[in-house]
């Protein structure tokens, strides 16, 4: 019995004496994502297929002059009708966001532009076009606005708001970049011994809103409540707020409130200018401008895709920026630059792209729409809870300035015969908006009180 105790001892004595091994976590912990960096890449996706349409306008502007001897100043009008909507739409689809949901008002939008691209396919006069491409596409679009990157952004994120805004309104760029080639091919190429072959684009937009929806109603969830977490970097779980009824109203009160503040009307005039230097002016225009230097239109698109795919990395890194330095001094600068580049565009438009052209391109595309978070940051320091809605709001200014290029552009193509007129004057008002953005005061105003 002695010696069995002994022997026992003695072996766990000689067990002891083993070297310790370290233990190695990292090998039985899982790595979790928080479930809203998935909601934001199913925002990604959404804002990506309707961006679709975006890409479009400019490409059809001559074979729609050719084929129903429409005046570039109609043709832009619908443009200017659908970019005038896409922006006056978002404060009010902020407003049906936190009254209906997300899901709902995303998967309503996306079934809109499906419709009214759709419905182009068969129109032969230009109400038609001013009804379909500007009314039903506008509602659409203006419903999936920034101001729903901005929506998701603040309800699921608390950290990396910059980085989340600059990846979302990144998604427009991507989706430019996808559908450009594609779209301007379809364009170009002879179908079916048709001279004229915009109709399969038409269609393929249509057919890319619709592909969306699935994912939109199965997978996107309008606040972190419904699937019990906090929002991502919260500290506390946050309780979903109950639905906002007067939504319209709301929309309205909050504009009336903001508008008694400076720094409101900085802001929307700043992004008014950006609107006018970006959507109205190069996404509309660019294509048909190259096209009178004798370029064809798959190159001056390919130059559009190429755009694309430097904004995505500009609007990215300005997020990233954002989080870091003054937002103000940051759209100075971006606006500034903007200008400059502007006002060297004439003399390098000619028949085939050289080097000069596409270091305008890659440095445009730096700068497409770097300046969204910044002024996403500075609507969320002066107005807080209501941001979402202010930046709507600003984003109508957006919107309204891209309209009234579109269709100014058009008109004084017609009676120019040139677009040098347009690119000098662009240029100066980014020069401008420099100087507007700089005087946008520090000190945060007190948030908006909705009614």
């Amino acid at each position: 019995m002695t010696q069995t105790t002994e022997t026992t001892e003695a072996a766990a004595t000689a067990e002891d004496s083993r070297p310790i091994k370290k233990s190695r976590p990292w090998r039985n912990r899982t790595v979790s994502v928080h479930r809203a960096w998935f909601v934001a890449a199913v925002a990604f996706v959404t804002i990506l297929g309707a961006a679709a349409f975006r890409s479009l306008p400019g490409l059809l502007i001559d074979p729609l002059h050719d084929d129903f001897g429409w005046s570039r100043g109609t043709i832009g009008a619908a443009v200017s009708i659908n970019l005038a909507l896409y922006g006056l739409t978002a404060p009010f689809a902020a407003a049906l966001m936190d009254r209906f949901g997300i899901r709902r008002v995303v998967a309503v939008a996306l079934i809109l532009i499906a419709l009214g691209s759709g419905l182009t396919y068969w129109m032969t006069a230009a109400w038609q076009l001013l009804l379909c491409w500007g009314l039903l596409v506008g509602l659409g679009t203006g419903s999936m606005a920034l101001a729903f990157a901005a929506t998701v952004t603040n309800r699921w994120f608390t950290e990396r708001r910059g980085l989340v805004t600059g990846i979302l309104t990144a998604a427009s760029a991507s989706g430019q970049l996808i559908f450009l080639p594609l779209l301007s091919w379809m364009v170009e190429k002879p179908w079916m011994g048709e001279k004229h072959t915009w109709q399969p684009a038409v269609v393929t937009v249509a057919l890319a809103a619709l592909a969306v929806v699935p994912f939109v109603w199965l997978l996107l969830r309008d606040h972190p409540a419904d699937v019990g977490l906090k929002p991502y970097g919260a500290q506390e779980f946050v309780p979903k707020p109950a639905p906002v009824q007067g939504a319209a109203r709301r929309a309205v009160t909050v504009l009336f409130s903001a508008a008694r503040t400076g720094p409101f009307w900085l802001l929307a005039g700043t992004f008014a200018i950006c609107g006018a230097s970006t959507n109205g002016l190069i996404q509309t225009h660019f294509v048909p401008a190259a096209h009178d230097h004798g370029m064809r239109i798959t190159a001056a698109a390919s130059l559009l895709a190429v755009i694309g795919v430097f904004d995505v990395v500009g609007t990215i890194a300005s997020g990233w920026l954002t989080d870091r330095f003054e937002p103000r001094r940051l759209l100075a600068v971006y606006y500034a630059l903007r200008g400059i580049s502007l006002l060297f565009l004439p003399m390098l438009l000619a028949p085939s792209v050289h080097p000069p052209m596409l270091f305008f391109i890659v440095f445009y595309g730096l700068d497409w729409v770097a300046t969204v978070p910044p002024t996403v940051a500075l609507c969320r320091e002066q107005y807080g809870d209501d941001s979402a809605i202010v930046f709507g709001w600003v984003l109508a200014s957006h919107q309204v300035g891209a309209a009234l290029v579109a269709f100014l552009g058009g008109v004084a193509r017609d009676v120019f015969g040139t677009y040098d007129m347009v690119w000098y004057a662009s240029g100066a008002l980014c020069a401008a908006a420099a100087l507007m953005a700089l005087v946008i005061r520090r000190r945060p105003a007190p948030a908006v009180v909705a009614a």
